[in-house]
């Protein structure tokens, strides 16, 4: 498989779960509006945890939802830079 087509891979799996990870934070958000069933913290953390970090910290910052939470606070920008280190080392390795 050639570097452009694993890099255009990668950016749709990218895509996909950084919007899932924020439409979810999205969801929890209205949920508790609303009162009603919400969503686990555990799905939260591992829609962010499977390199959809950008979406979760977007999710956070933008709906203003779980920033006073310290553990979304720290580990969510922490999973994020994690995540973009690990992207970069990635695409050394693939253009190496």
């Amino acid at each position: 498989m050639s570097p452009t087509v694993i890099v255009l891979i990668v950016l749709a799996v990218l895509v996909v779960t950084n919007l899932v990870s924020f439409f979810l934070m999205m969801h929890d958000k209205n949920c508790a509006k609303k009162g009603s069933w919400r969503v686990p913290e555990a799905t939260l953390f591992i829609a962010t945890a499977c390199f959809g970090g950008l979406g979760g910290v977007l999710g956070m910052q933008l709906l203003r939802h779980k920033t006073k939470h310290w553990y979304f606070a720290v580990f969510f920008p922490l999973m994020l830079a994690v995540q973009i280190v690990l992207l970069a080392v990635g695409t050394y390795f693939l253009f190496k």
